[in-house]
């Protein structure tokens, strides 16, 4: 008989059980509401999309090595290419080494893709979806504004907060910034890579900064990303202007300094996804980190064709923080990491 232990109860209480249900309700309706076919995609495969900052969960099965998914869309975005038409799944997703108050490294991810649909048009699903499942949850501590979430190019928050433009700063401007406004080494600063810098600046300095005013939700959709941050999303220039950069036409939703979601206008082209995984498992060699095999089938598919689409990744579980007024996560689900 094993020993007795104190933690068996869940980490969240009933009542907050019962918020989860009627959340995935009203995400269930919403979609169903729109033609979006709910699927399900396994949480284990031999394959994984390749990033640099990800880390998947490796298990060792009967049938060889097998990856615990960061994210569905690699399987989710065969079943475009297969013909499915819209989709939406709310996610099992796991990553390794990401444990914190926001973090756990196993927990629920809310994705869809709309096929014909735009970045913007996704931005205004996700405000929709943010509202309807917030305004059906009781006692909902995150009460939004009238008016509709406001847009903040990834240019004018650094201009806003560190004077800087991060799309032309030198790299050691960036680094400048860093040993002002972080508590980062500087021995460090000296050989982080540009984006490394960039997402520290973005994350001590601004991220605080975004989704609120005066101390009430103010949400904030946070787009045109930096190319080298493209992931798997299209790179455009930011308008039709000669002077004009290229950007990723990607975007973040924060609310009261939480980011709530990542969206894409979804890259279509197969050669430049490789490329991609090529360059991202470069960088993990150069972090001294294992590479990943990336995703051979989902390459295939993308060669058969991809629809145009958009997609978007939502945090179920940060937005039930929200709705709860907590900055825990352990506090919205039924058994967080040290219970489970």
């Amino acid at each position: 008989m094993h020993p007795g232990s104190p933690h068996w109860q869940p980490s969240c209480s009933l009542s907050t059980l019962r918020t989860r249900a009627l959340a995935i309700q009203a995400v269930r309706e919403f979609f169903a509401a729109r033609s979006y076919l709910e699927v399900d995609t396994p949480c284990l495969s031999s394959e994984t999309v390749v990033d640099a900052w990800l880390e998947p969960p490796l298990l060792t099965t009967s049938s060889g090595k097998k990856f615990l998914q960061t994210s569905p869309e690699a399987m989710m975005k065969r079943l475009l290419a297969a013909g499915s038409g819209s989709i939406w799944q709310a996610a099992r997703v796991f990553r390794d080494g990401e444990n914190g108050s926001r973090h756990n490294p196993e927990f629920t991810m809310l994705e869809w893709y709309g096929v014909d649909t735009t970045w913007r048009q996704q931005m205004q699903l996700t405000e929709l979806l943010v509202r309807r499942v917030l305004d059906r949850l009781p006692e909902n501590q995150c009460p939004l504004p009238t008016e509709p979430f406001h847009v903040l190019t990834y240019q004018q928050a650094f201009l806003d907060a560190l004077n800087c433009n991060p799309h032309t700063c030198t790299d050691r401007q960036l680094r400048q910034l860093a040993e002002q406004h972080t508590d980062s080494h500087v021995d460090l600063l000296q050989t982080a890579a540009r984006d490394d810098l960039l997402n520290l600046l973005l994350g001590v300095v601004i991220e605080p900064l975004l989704g609120s005013r005066n101390g009430q939700p103010f949400p904030q959709f946070l787009c045109d990303y930096p190319p080298s941050q493209a992931a798997l999303a299209v790179t455009e220039l930011a308008h039709p202007d000669e002077d004009a950069i290229p950007v990723a036409r990607r975007f973040e939703l924060y609310i009261n300094g939480t980011e709530l979601c990542n969206g894409y206008q979804e890259l279509q082209n197969p050669a430049e996804l490789l490329r991609r995984e090529q360059e991202a498992n470069q960088r993990r060699r150069d972090d001294q980190r294992s590479t990943l095999p990336g995703a051979p089938r989902l390459i295939t598919a993308m060669q058969q064709g991809l629809p145009e689409c958009s997609g978007v990744a939502l945090g179920f579980d940060r937005l039930l923080m929200l709705a709860h007024g907590s900055d825990r996560i352990s506090d919205v689900l039924p058994f967080a990491d040290d219970r489970a």
